[in-house]
């Protein structure tokens, strides 16, 4: 997560040591325990409190940060919608304009730091869905930004080597799937990395109502090359 500044930013001169245990304290140390709670778990917890408290300048701010943190606009609109019997109907009627403001209408290309790039055309046999593809470097370890829109996913496929080799997928926004060959799938958020050993099965890509990012690094090796196996089971994935 990145270093918090608004506290001083806003009350370093009327409130410094409240604005220390803000910047430091909460979201210095108790936001990035990430070993007991994910950055996304402590965003739900955190949007249903302050919904429960109707605190609204605060809820949209977490909005905004839960988003950031892989909190899908669905997601959003659910703990609306649960939270509404349990803490009052008008605080959703209150909720639901800002999920739209900081959600959109509709979901869009990710504006990030890390150009999307353009469709991935050369790979779209090996693709269910739409994905884009930018290379960053190709000095040193080849490394690619890959972009799926909600519901793409490359097919199986195995990075051989004889020595080295592999991928690195370092996750950057929303919400995807990883899995091994005889393995159960694993969700992916922001900051997740995956570490793919050479010629392991595997397939990764966005969940169904989600954009996702990932950035890859192809592992130098020795005689490295991608076996592209079929796509991922139709029935399968929707039930992720």
């Amino acid at each position: 997560m990145k270093k918090q500044t608004a506290g001083r930013e806003r009350l370093g001169e009327l409130a410094p040591k409240f604005a220390e245990l803000n910047d430091d304290v909460l979201f210095g140390e108790v936001w990035s325990r990430e070993s007991q709670l994910s950055l996304r778990d402590r965003s739900m917890i955190t949007i249903a409190a302050l919904f429960s408290a109707g605190l609204y300048p605060q809820l949209k701010s977490h909005l905004i940060l839960g988003k950031e943190h892989g909190v899908t606009k669905e997601e959003a609109i659910e703990i609306a919608t649960q939270l509404a019997f349990y803490c009052g109907w008008p605080k959703a009627w209150s909720t639901f304009p800002m999920i739209a403001e900081v959600w959109g209408e509709e979901d869009t290309k990710p504006n990030l730091a890390f150009p999307i790039g353009e469709p991935n055309t050369a790979f779209a046999q090996y693709f269910v869905g739409q994905s884009y593809l930018k290379p960053l470097t190709m000095e040193q370890v080849p490394t690619f930004n890959v972009t799926f829109e909600p519901g793409c996913r490359n097919n199986w496929h195995i990075h051989h080597a004889d020595n080295g080799g592999g991928q690195l997928l370092i996750c950057i926004y929303g919400k995807g799937w990883y899995q091994e060959w005889g393995k159960e799938a694993r969700e992916l958020y922001p900051g997740d990395v995956v570490n793919i050993p050479a010629n392991v099965k595997h397939w990764h890509g966005a969940a169904k109502d989600s954009w996702f990012q990932h950035i890859a690094q192809e592992i130098p090796g020795e005689n490295i090359r991608t076996e592209w196996c079929e796509p991922v089971d139709d029935e399968q994935y929707n039930k992720l």
